[in-house]
């Protein structure tokens, strides 16, 4: 249950190329540049409600159980189906633009993802604190 809990971004690496690569628009990337996001993590064992809270009251929440698809959708807005799973303490998944991680380190929320670009790939880490 260690990802129970509400997180504000406290630190952000790699944002900006990472938002090009995946096609969000430059003025939404300048919006969310600094934006501290909060993120609500709801886990009862397997089974996590993934609630984020985006500028301009954008939310976008994800219901999934570990192993099983389940519909879940991407900040752009896109719906997919997906599965959720459990690596090492770390949840894993693939988005149709990126392979997405969520892990808890040092009392933190880190959430890793990463895109393929022609020149290699593209990581971007956000680090969250608990509020």
């Amino acid at each position: 249950m260690a990802f129970n809990g509400k997180w504000e971004t406290e630190s952000q690496d790699g944002y900006a190329e990472f938002c090009k690569l995946i096609g969000i628009p430059d003025d939404v990337i300048s919006k969310g540049r600094d934006f501290k996001l909060v993120t609500e993590v709801i886990q009862n064992g397997e089974d996590f409600t993934w609630i984020q809270y985006y500028p301009n009251n954008h939310v976008v929440t994800n219901k999934f159980i570990v192993g099983k698809e389940s519909d879940m959708e991407t900040v752009g807005g896109k719906k997919f189906k997906g599965t959720v799973s459990m690596e090492g303490g770390k949840l894993a998944i693939s988005f149709p633009k990126y392979h997405h991680t969520s892990e808890i380190s040092g009392g933190k929320l880190v959430e890793t993802s990463t895109a393929t670009a022609a020149s290699g790939p593209v990581v971007f880490v956000r680090t969250s604190k608990k509020i």
